[in-house]
């Protein structure tokens, strides 16, 4: 297995759908950025999400999110997705993941997903072949 400390970047820019009326990202839209940041990390290991049901069966949901708000996105910005890999389970990854624009963090958060069987939606172990790369 890789070194789980490494840090996946992925780059977002806010356009004007991600906002409120002030020009302030919404904050439900971090989760979005979060999401799209962690399929992009699935993808540097190879792992396509929407193959991932055909071929294994098998999908991660979010089970559990905290979330931290520090500083409000604006308009424009542009700004950087963290994904970081804390913990392996049997039939779960946790992650940390934040948001950030030039060094500061907007936004910070503990998450873990759960591994479902495509077919049941029960939790099952995670494919071998998917612990194998990541």
């Amino acid at each position: 297995m890789s070194d789980r400390s490494r840090i996946f970047e992925w780059p977002i820019r806010v356009y004007f759908e991600d906002t409120d009326s002030a020009g302030i990202v919404y904050y439900a839209n971090y989760l979005k950025f979060m999401e799209r940041a962690r399929s992009e990390w699935l993808r540097s290991f190879g792992i396509d999400v929407g193959k991932l049901v055909q071929s294994e069966k098998a999908l991660f949901v979010v089970r559990s999110i905290q979330v931290n708000y520090q500083r409000p996105a604006r308009l424009s910005d542009l700004l950087t997705v963290t994904v970081s890999l804390k913990r392996i389970g049997h039939a779960s990854l946790e992650l940390w993941q934040e948001v950030i624009r030039r060094n500061d963090t907007l936004c910070s958060s503990s998450l873990q997903l759960a591994c479902l069987n495509a077919d049941s939606l029960r939790p099952c172990r995670i494919p071998k072949q998917i612990l194998e790369k990541l």
